[in-house]
């Protein structure tokens, strides 16, 4: 996993997983810390999240409410807007131009 970026915009890329989940945590803490408005999380470059990687994406998502931001997820490739979907976490999570469920390739 790889994440680059400021406390505006990081990109991710990789996998987000167990394995990476304290490094990724890390990064997303301090960006949220260190800046003010929205922080957009660009997953364009994405290759799999876990259930791991979720709850961090969760646990930021909660952390910029409280610091009064928001976090915002831009380019969530088709398999991981599936995910949100059915966990239905995309009703909670601000995505940059929405899902469109029905535009989803089925399984």
């Amino acid at each position: 996993m790889h994440i680059r970026g400021d406390h505006a915009e990081l990109v991710v890329g990789g996998r987000l997983d167990v394995r990476s989940a304290a490094d990724a945590r890390t990064a997303l803490h301090s960006a949220l810390d260190d800046g003010v408005g929205d922080l957009v999380l660009d997953l364009t470059e994405l290759d799999s999240w876990d259930a791991t990687g979720l709850g961090v994406i969760m646990g930021a998502h909660r952390r910029a409410g409280r610091a009064g931001r928001r976090l915002v997820l831009r380019g969530v490739p088709p398999q991981m807007q599936r995910l949100l979907v059915a966990t239905r976490l995309h009703r909670i999570l601000a995505i940059e131009g929405g899902i469109a469920a029905d535009s989803l390739p089925r399984v």
